[in-house]
């Protein structure tokens, strides 16, 4: 077994998570896998993965490891593609928020799969934000501020934060003409970690806080929508969640003078410079096709949308 073959078993090891599904994965046998991690430990003088009877995570000299040994093969898999010419082909694996990928990143991936039949996606929609390393994962879209400087981030897109209601429940209960009038009114929520529920308003989000009782608290875009739909109260959502029902009247925006401001919608990579060319295509193609979404553009405070 080559040295290059046993990085790629390692870095497969720490993706997967068990010894037993890199072996499946990698059509290896597990004793043959168990040799590998020995072998490279061996060869570094130190152990690289911690393992217990239910987990397995890299030990700090072996996350370091990790990390070079993904460039090295990502730059050795990219030497053999520029110089065989071949069609993009492997596995790409990608992560967004659940609704936005759903509504924005599958229609896109299947247009991606069809102009390069040799490639294969996994998609990982997940509203908390995975970690690349930790997952394997190639390329995120996130929604919000990039906190972690490590990562490479691409602004495509920008939404806005809106409240948002039915005419048949404004003609019931009246439209709220400030945020402090919301305490009064019904309410429609996602579920928080904290115990605080409360909206904020304005540029930086401290000028006012409304503390609320909510009618409706779900961890599902699709259900909080629906309830606004139905009459159910007043609800904070993203701008691309409710562009379709502001465009056909089913819903209204409310307060959008006191809105924060728009969140950034991001690609995020570990690198460009070491990029392998399927995900440095994924990402170019990405950009070009959610850059120019109209849903995915800040709403203006006088947007009819």
């Amino acid at each position: 077994m080559d040295r290059l073959d046993e990085m790629a078993i390692f870095v497969a090891v720490l993706q997967y998570g068990s010894l037993a599904e890199a072996a499946r994965k990698l059509h290896r046998s597990p004793p043959a896998i168990t040799r590998a991690i020995a072998s490279l430990e061996h060869r570094f003088g130190a152990r690289l993965v911690e393992r217990t009877t239910r987990s397995l995570a890299p030990t700090e000299a072996g996350a370091r490891l990790a990390e070079k040994a993904r460039i090295l093969l990502s730059q050795y898999q990219d030497a053999v593609e520029d110089t065989a010419e071949t069609q993009l082909s492997g596995l790409l694996r990608i992560t967004a928020p659940v609704q936005f990928g759903r509504k924005h990143i599958a229609p896109l991936v299947m247009e991606f799969l069809a102009q390069h039949p040799d490639m294969q996606i996994e998609m990982m929609l997940n509203d908390r934000n995975l970690d690349l390393i930790d997952e394997g994962l190639d390329l995120a879209v996130r929604i919000g501020h990039q906190e972690d400087s490590g990562k490479v981030a691409r602004k495509v897109a920008e939404v806005t934060r809106v409240l948002v209601s039915s005419p048949a429940y404004l003609a019931l209960h009246g439209e709220p003409q400030h945020p402090s009038e919301l305490a009064s009114h019904q309410t429609v929520m996602g579920t928080l970690r904290t115990q605080i529920r409360e909206w904020r308003f304005g540029p930086h989000e401290d000028d006012l806080r409304v503390r609320l009782s909510p009618r409706l608290l779900s961890n599902d875009v699709e259900s909080q929508l629906l309830a606004v739909r139905s009459g159910q109260g007043i609800a904070r959502l993203l701008s691309y969640q409710v562009s379709d029902d502001l465009q056909a009247g089913s819903m209204v925006r409310l307060l959008a003078d006191f809105e924060p401001l728009p969140l950034p919608v991001q690609l995020v990579a570990q690198q460009v410079q070491q990029m392998p060319r399927k995900v440095r295509t994924f990402w170019d193609f990405a950009y070009q096709r959610l850059s120019v979404l109209p849903q995915l553009h800040a709403l203006s405070a006088s947007s009819e949308q």
